[in-house]
Order: C-alpha cells, then structure tokens, then sequence
C-alpha cells in the first residue's frame, strides 16, 4: 500500500537543524518541548506530512497517568491511562510504530475517531528515567515506520530531549 505521505520523504535533519537553531540554550524542557512539536508540525502536519496531531504526554507525580504537554494543533484526551499505546512506551521506555490503531482493540485510546496510525518515542533525563513521550498521529493507516522513529529522536536530540541526549 502506498502511504499519501511517505516516511521516506520526511525531512528529520531540516527539523532537527530548525530546533537546533531556534532554542535559546537557557531554554526550559517545556520550551524545548514545545520547539520540537512546532517544527515537527510545521513540516508535517495535515497536508504537509500526513500527521494529524502532534504533542508531549507528561506524567503526573504518582506516574500512574500521563496528562497533556506542548502539542498542536487540537485538543488531545488528557489525563491518560498507561494501557494505551503512550503509557505503554511510557512504561516499558520503548518507541512504537501502530500501522493500524484499529487493530488494537480497547487498548487504544481514540481521541480522535479518525486517526489510524501512530509513532511514539520516549524521552528520558540523563537518569534514564522516562520523563515524558512524544506522540504523532496520523488519519493515514500505516504512515510510520522505523525511519520516522530514527528521525524523531534526533529531532529530540538537538532540543537536548530524549535518548540521545
């Protein structure tokens, strides 16, 4: 199947360069949270890239739910479960490509009725302690794969988010 928007065809470096460049190094996490979902959106959100929402999960103190952080360009569910796709890489701080949300079942959270993929990617301190996931959403089924989780760490990386950080 021919996917609308091809992994491929997305420019991570172009992203990471714009993070990069616009961060101010006395930046806050949320600031640099919030760089990454702007460049990201700008470059692939609805027409541009297939990508139908894009934002931060947090988790609350008690890290039993994960509630909403920078994100564009609509509202999102928030607080979340663990169970879902996000809490899952929340938990086991492992990146998840969903080729098609409808496979699975109840243990996806549907905040909008019309997405059909997803990519998700951890973000750890320097502890290794998973401190919040990035998550993108698509309408398209099968719209990330491995590469797109490859690119968004580094985009992660040159806000000095994430693994590679």
């Amino acid at each position: 199947m021919n996917v609308p928007h091809s992994p491929a065809r997305r420019d991570y470096e172009a992203m990471a360069r714009e993070v990069r460049d616009g961060l101010a190094a006395e930046a806050t996490p949320w600031q640099r949270m919030q760089a990454v979902v702007d460049a990201i959106w700008r470059r692939l959100g609805n027409d541009h890239g297939g990508v139908s929402w894009v934002g931060f999960y947090l988790p609350v103190d008690d890290r039993t739910e994960l509630v909403l952080g920078p994100r564009r360009d609509k509202p999102a569910c928030s607080p979340i479960g663990l169970h879902g796709v996000c809490g899952r890489a929340f938990t086991t701080q492992q990146p998840a490509v969903v080729r098609d949300v409808a496979a699975l079942g109840d243990r996806y959270i549907a905040c909008d009725p019309r997405d059909r993929s997803e990519a998700v990617v951890p973000v750890t301190d320097c502890q290794g302690r998973c401190v919040a996931v990035l998550d993108l959403d698509s309408h398209d089924v099968g719209a990330f794969d491995q590469g797109d989780l490859d690119g968004l760490r580094r985009v992660l990386a040159a806000a000095d988010l994430g693994p590679s950080s």
